[in-house]
């Protein structure tokens, strides 16, 4: 499945966030979004999800407009910036709405065991995290968005989803953003880099340099 997304315009006031953006991702790969803050990477995931709306956007699967939003059709699984889980749902009821497997995952990370009937509020952030990331990304949906996966969360985890990532890719149509570039990097098969509104696509961190995005080595 190939996704494409092109001439999105979105205008916060009379500010212009994003200007005739061109992102494609499809599935066996994994595609990564960078940029400053502000640049609109949370607000391109939240365009192609379907909860924002730009001003104008083409959004197409397989070569095919895709008309209302993603979400409504059952397409799209969305992890935000923002805690996913309500504090008082247990962990397992999680697992048995977004149809996810709890031994599997508890085989991947074992020190969850003792989570399976708490409050998701009980666990710390990078905990929830580790949690709202395995179900969006197991959800079973042809497209997955992952806005800053890696934050806040231990790195042995980060390793850990790495290595799941690569493994789903040949599932799903992966999107994924992050203020750890070198992760995005490492990662991705594609990345694209945000910079006043426009897209461009990025190879190597020496090109993210030349954006002025990192300092040079």
């Amino acid at each position: 499945m190939k996704l494409e997304i092109d001439g999105v315009e979105l205008l916060f006031g009379s500010k212009k966030i994003l200007n005739g953006v061109y992102l494609m991702a499809q599935k066996g790969e994994i595609t990564g979004i960078l940029g400053r803050n502000g640049s609109g990477k949370t607000s391109l995931l939240r365009i192609i999800f379907g909860s924002l709306k730009p001003k104008y956007k083409n959004v197409r699967i397989n070569g095919v407009y895709q008309k209302g939003a993603l979400f409504r059709k059952g397409k799209v699984a969305y992890l935000p910036q923002y805690q996913l889980l309500p504090k008082n749902m247990r962990i397992s009821t999680a697992f048995s709405i977004y149809g996810v497997a709890w031994e599997v995952f508890v085989s991947d990370f074992p020190s969850f065991a003792p989570y399976k009937n708490v409050g998701a509020g009980k666990l710390s952030s990078g905990e929830r995290r580790v949690v709202e990331t395995y179900l969006t990304l197991f959800s079973g949906k042809e497209i997955i968005l992952l806005d800053e996966p890696f934050s806040y969360i231990a790195p042995i985890y980060v390793a850990q989803f790495k290595t799941l990532l690569r493994e789903r890719r040949s599932k799903c149509t992966v999107l994924v953003t992050d203020h750890f570039y070198r992760d995005i990097l490492e990662i991705s098969d594609s990345v694209y880099f945000l910079n006043q509104g426009y897209s461009k696509k990025v190879r190597s961190q020496e090109d993210l340099e030349r954006e002025g995005y990192v300092l040079p080595r």
